[in-house]
């Protein structure tokens, strides 16, 4: 969102346990997959989706975008969690210039940081239903500090970050390429993370509602790892279904339920806010993805409490893909984890979100 310029970009999606690579290219309106990957970080290398150890991130960056064989270095990347504020707000009707010359005075009654510490960016999503003087207006900022140390990265690897996008935004891009939903549908994406989960709600084609959960998947590591007192890397495989000799599966079983119940009861607090601020707005489906959105146990907790039909996403469901080159089942195990990759690899310079 903050950087501009041309052609190509590579996808590079930084979470809290992986890296994910993604290229695409577009030929006569199709998305084709020319290369994709994943490699996994070292524990605690990214906290509260800040970057602690940088000279691992960059290994790893670096390694896999070497073993990719990837042509270009020109990439795009995105940012969530609380150092990134995104609000949609209302202001009266005007052209995209001269918003661009006014939205630093508007930002600062919406923004909890000094504004000279923030990148600003906007968009424009149309005139307001019941007020057509009125325009709502999708406004995003981050930490200038924070964007620098994801953009250091790159640099350090020898890429060129292009395009600073949001998570949520990606997973947007990526959702409205497979998916294909009525104008007037009002629909959630929910991107489920290691670190952190972004909420969204969409209607005709556009975000009206946005929000980062600093809760993710790890909770269930944790909560594996106090009950049976694990390591790390015994917890990951008995969240992904492995059996470790001497645990029970029962025991797992209710210490899974517990820990998706968690997950789901903050989805659900965020959707019923924007409920609740949202006249007649009713969310009719829901589509998940994200490492843990495989998990049975999610999907079954979140259609427990929200009543609603819930989906994960596929983000190579529309997507072109050379069966020599890729293995089909593969891209749909892994699929849910390369949401925000694909979005990212979607974006052209000086392209802008609906």
């Amino acid at each position: 969102m903050f950087f501009r310029s041309s052609k190509d970009l590579v996808g590079i999606d930084i979470g809290s346990r992986a890296v994910k690579v993604v290229q695409l290219r577009e030929v006569k309106g199709l998305w084709h997959l020319q290369a994709m990957g994943m490699a996994s970080l070292p524990p605690e290398a990214i906290v509260d989706n800040a970057i602690m150890d940088s000279s691992a991130v960059i290994d790893v960056v670096k390694s896999l975008h070497t073993s990719l064989k990837i042509g270009t270095k020109n990439v795009v990347t995105s940012i969530s969690g609380h150092s990134v504020i995104i609000r949609k707000i209302q202001m009266p009707i005007m052209t995209e210039e001269e918003l661009e010359n006014s939205i630093v005075f508007e930002a600062e009654q919406y923004i909890p940081f000094d504004i000279t510490e923030v990148f600003l960016d906007f968009h424009i999503i149309g005139s307001d239903v019941n007020d057509p003087t009125m325009m709502n207006v999708f406004l995003v900022a981050a930490k200038k500090d924070f964007v620098n140390d994801h953009i250091a990265i790159f640099r350090e690897c020898g890429l060129t970050p292009m395009v600073m996008d949001i998570d949520s935004l990606a997973v947007q891009n990526a959702f409205e390429l497979n998916y294909a939903v009525d104008d007037n549908a009002v629909i959630g994406l929910v991107n489920m993370g290691a670190g952190g989960m972004n909420v969204s709600v969409l209607k005709d084609g556009a975000s009206i509602f946005t929000r980062d959960i600093q809760m993710g998947g790890n909770i269930l590591n944790e909560e594996i790892q106090k009950q049976f007192g694990l390591g790390s890397a015994d917890a990951e495989r008995i969240k992904l279904g492995q059996v470790i000799p001497g645990i029970e599966q029962q025991a797992v079983e209710e210490v899974l339920l517990s820990a998706t119940e968690m997950l789901a009861q903050e989805v659900q607090r965020s959707l019923d806010f924007f409920t609740a601020t949202a006249a007649d707005d009713k969310i009719q489906h829901l589509y998940i993805t994200g490492g843990i959105a495989q998990l049975p146990q999610i999907r079954q907790a979140l259609e427990k409490r929200l009543g609603i039909d819930v989906e994960i996403i596929d983000p190579f469901r529309q997507i072109v893909v050379n069966e020599k080159d890729f293995e089909t089942e593969y891209l749909k195990s892994i699929g849910p984890m390369f949401a925000v990759a694909v979005g990212l690899a979607m974006r052209r310079v000086g392209d802008k979100n609906d």
